[in-house]
């Protein structure tokens, strides 16, 4: 008599759904980090702009305005104020604006447009569409 080995499809069956509910489970743990991991990461990218717009206006007693936008940061604005003292590696580490962590453009308002003569850096957000409801501002991140 000849032994037979191997799986049955109901045994194969099983195994699959059990690898398939462990992929679900990791799959959107991982995912929902993924999206907490970019806000953070935006959140701390708005941080360092703060802190490079503090150090260009502790060296020229005013913040870039608007139409300059966070290119001020980089090389010395032409338009507008300008600035009387600007180091030669700018105030940005790389020499240039970073993107949020989807890869959009951060939004800067300046003092010439606010109400309490501060400014504003904002992120799109997920979505990339300003204005909605997953933009990221400096006005309200801890």
């Amino acid at each position: 008599m000849r032994s037979q080995s191997g799986f049955t499809l109901i045994e194969i069956m099983v195994v699959l759904v059990i690898i398939a509910g462990l992929a679900y489970l990791v799959g959107t743990n991982v995912i929902g980090r993924l999206r907490e991991a970019k806000i953070e990461t935006t959140k701390i990218q708005i941080r360092d702009l703060e802190t490079a717009l503090k150090l260009y206006k502790l060296d020229n007693a005013f913040y870039p305005e608007t139409q300059q936008g966070l290119q001020a940061l980089v090389s010395p604005p032409t338009i507008g104020r300008t600035p009387t003292k600007f180091p030669p590696e700018g105030y940005l580490e790389g020499g240039k604006v970073p993107k949020d962590a989807w890869g959009n453009d951060f939004i800067y308002i300046g003092p010439d447009q606010t109400q309490d003569g501060s400014y504003e850096i904002i992120s799109p957000g997920p979505d990339g569409v300003p204005n909605t409801e997953d933009d990221i501002s400096s006005r309200n991140i801890q």
